[in-house]
């Protein structure tokens, strides 16, 4: 039995990668931590965050994510948003399986975009929340 935040990390990785619509903007290159040699622009799996939510005959929990997706592309923030919105339209209210526990939702938060202070990489925070219980 695996923590739900590492199921839920797993589901949307595999997911992600079988996304078209995501896939036909970064291919595979969506990572838990990228390699050095990484090229934007890609995905990779930021912080979480685990609350206890539990209910009664319920082990539940709240799970706070964040993905990040970067870019280098010239014309500035264009390509991240694509990307940053191609992961909101794969993941919210998706119905993701996980092994161990069950996702009862998964929505999106919100999306943050900015500008790294190379002044030349564009980056998108994009946050979740999710509720699972155990099953």
């Amino acid at each position: 039995m695996a923590s739900p935040d590492l199921e839920l990390q797993g589901a949307i990785v595999a997911h992600l990668k079988n996304y078209a619509p995501l896939t036909a903007l970064v291919g595979q290159k969506i990572y838990d931590r990228p390699p050095a040699t990484a090229q934007e622009p890609y995905v990779d799996i930021g912080e979480a965050q685990c609350l206890r939510a539990d209910a009664e005959c319920v082990d539940g929990q709240e799970v706070y994510l964040t993905l990040h997706a970067w870019s280098t592309y010239a014309g500035g923030f264009m390509e991240v948003k694509q990307v940053a919105d191609a992961v909101v339209q794969a993941l919210h209210q998706y119905p993701l399986v996980l092994p161990t526990n069950r996702l009862v939702s998964i929505n999106h938060r919100n999306t943050m975009t900015f500008r790294d202070p190379d002044g030349i990489t564009s980056h998108a925070a994009i946050r979740f929340i999710a509720f699972t219980e155990r099953l």
